[in-house]
């Protein structure tokens, strides 16, 4: 699965950006699509995660500030990010997992300036 993501940036505290996450594949034969986040040197964490029947995941940090959502149409999977914090900078990766193979975007930034 090819991955194309988009949608970082720099932002301020309290503001809101969204996250897209293109696939080459058909949204609906893949298992699971989402985020992870990871500073540099440091282990990658999962995000949120969306399954192939809906069903969503996220991290404790991110709940309720977080929403990731899917369009069938454009084979694409966002992540729209509210109340953003400091420690929200990261690198975020999207990822998708078809049948125990995982493939990953390439990293976009977003960086939440106080």
């Amino acid at each position: 699965v090819q991955l194309q993501a988009s949608g970082g940036g720099l932002v301020q505290v309290g503001g809101s950006l969204r996250l897209s996450c293109a696939t080459s594949l058909s949204i609906f034969s893949i298992d699971v699509m989402g985020w992870y986040r990871q500073i540099p040197g440091k282990r990658r964490d999962l995000v949120a995660a969306i399954f192939n029947d809906g069903t969503t995941n996220y991290a404790d940090s991110v709940k309720g500030r977080f929403t990731i959502s899917r369009d069938s149409a454009k084979n694409t999977v966002y992540l729209q990010m509210n109340s953003l914090k400091p420690d929200d900078t990261d690198v975020y990766y999207c990822y998708a997992d078809s049948h125990h193979h995982m493939s990953w975007g390439q990293g976009t930034q977003l960086t939440v300036s106080s």
